[in-house]
């Protein structure tokens, strides 16, 4: 018997009125000489304390509920006893570089045990927005297929039955995110989440124009052209809590505007209270978040983010300091191109570059990285100094040059012949007046 639940035995022409319940058709009854009955049950009022009781089993089954949110999620098909498909995926986050080997852990269980693995279908998608997915692979029994750039790079780890797996290799900056794994079976599915990370550094950026001259699109391109994505809040909170303070607010990967404040200052947000919103805000800094802009009309600066360079970055110290027009062709003489802004943040952060003297990079600005503070060095922290986009015509720099992976040196030992400015191709053929020796 249901506590608070009242019932009658009554034959099938008598009725009940005014009394709200339901009807469920009894079983025969010899008792009842064969008749066919209907049993008619009403709730019967609840009492204080049953009501408080009540209210306490509501509370206990949310939480238990909020508890398996995010862990995994049951998806039961009654209808035929045909069992469900429990899927798991790693909590929280994995975390690999640019260039590297990454699983995308998930396994499911399928409880139907007389029927095979192969008419399950397995799925991969990445979260682009929150309602929009892209896809990157699908497998059905012995048919596999990898979707976009994701094409020979991503496959099934297949270690056994109930592995869903995901392996992914030559990891892109763009492979950051968000992926949901989705095993369906008839008309059974479940679904699990996984989070992508990636080693890095964010880096401020804004090109020769000036401050606050990017919308959301060209925020974009100028982070790709420097080597780099627009970073996410999480990766600028991180950012953030490893030291970066930056008076300047940019775009980041959702189309908010923020910037991080590490030592809390008036022009900065203030010194905390009022305009210091956002994680960590207040008298010891936060990341202060201007929300959701235009991302057509309204302009900002960028952050972006660079993860580790599959190649080299060294500074190509000349003989007599280089003009930006010279900076390409002396760096081709040794087998690379001109760094760009992110490829040296990323030599910075990721292989402890640390050269006191600038360096005209790709973007025509001039910098230089700092791992050890020292005197005469940009101040007390580390990081990567700027001296802003000099004037292209002027010889005060030597150049910071990043080397491909494979690509030979034409002078491993040191020196090296390049264009170090006045001359370089005349007619259309090298001119050896206008080489000078270079050294790294």
């Amino acid at each position: 018997q249901t506590p608070g639940l009242r019932c009658r035995l009554q034959g099938p022409a008598q009725s009940f009125p005014g009394v709200r319940g339901s009807t469920v058709p009894a079983h025969w009854d010899p008792l009842a000489g064969g008749r066919t009955s209907r049993m008619v049950c009403a709730r019967a009022a609840l009492g204080p304390g049953a009501l408080w009781a009540a209210a306490w089993g509501v509370l206990l089954l949310t939480a238990a509920a909020e508890a398996q949110r995010g862990r995994k999620k049951v998806v039961h098909v009654l209808e035929g006893e045909s069992g469900s498909v429990v899927v798991q995926t790693a909590p929280g986050q994995v975390v690999s570089h640019r260039g590297g080997t990454i699983v995308l852990p998930c396994r499911y269980h399928y409880e139907a045990a007389a029927h095979g693995h192969d008419g399950v279908r397995l799925k991969w998608t990445k979260v682009v927005d929150p309602l929009a997915f892209a896809d990157v692979f699908v497998a059905l029994g012995p048919q596999h297929r990898a979707f976009g750039s994701y094409r020979g790079r991503a496959e099934l780890q297949g270690d056994g039955p109930g592995d869903a797996s995901l392996v992914l290799r030559n990891v892109t900056l763009q492979d950051y995110g968000r992926y949901e794994c989705e095993v369906t079976n008839e008309l059974e599915d479940d679904t699990g989440m996984v989070k992508l990370d990636l080693e890095g550094v964010v880096f401020p950026y804004h090109p020769r124009g000036g401050r606050y001259k990017l919308t959301f699109t060209e925020a974009q391109r100028a982070c790709a052209e420097q080597d780099g994505i627009l970073a996410s809040a999480e990766q600028l909170h991180a950012a953030w809590r490893d030291g970066l303070d930056w008076c300047n607010a940019g775009w980041l990967r959702d189309g908010s505007v923020q910037y991080p404040v590490s030592q809390p200052r008036e022009p900065c947000g203030g010194l905390g209270g009022a305009g210091s919103a956002g994680a960590g805000g207040g008298a010891s800094g936060g990341v202060r978040n201007y929300g959701y802009r235009h991302n057509a009309e309204e302009r900002y600066d960028a952050f972006c983010f660079t993860s580790n360079l599959p190649g080299r970055v060294f500074f190509l110290k000349p003989l007599r300091p280089l003009p930006f027009s010279g900076a390409a062709r002396a760096c081709a003489a040794r087998g690379a191109a001109v760094a760009k802004v992110g490829q040296l943040f990323a030599a910075w952060k990721l292989q402890l570059l640390d050269r006191c003297t600038a360096g005209w990079l790709a973007d025509g600005s001039a910098r230089y990285p700092i791992v050890n503070p020292r005197p005469r060095c940009g101040g007390s922290r580390p990081g990567v100094r700027s001296l802003g986009f000099p004037d292209a015509a002027r010889r005060l720099f030597g150049v910071y040059c990043y080397r491909a992976p494979g690509a030979p040196d034409p002078a491993p030992g040191g020196w090296g012949w390049g264009w170090a400015g006045g001359g370089g191709w005349a007619g259309g053929a090298r001119d050896p007046a206008a080489w000078t020796p270079l050294r790294v």
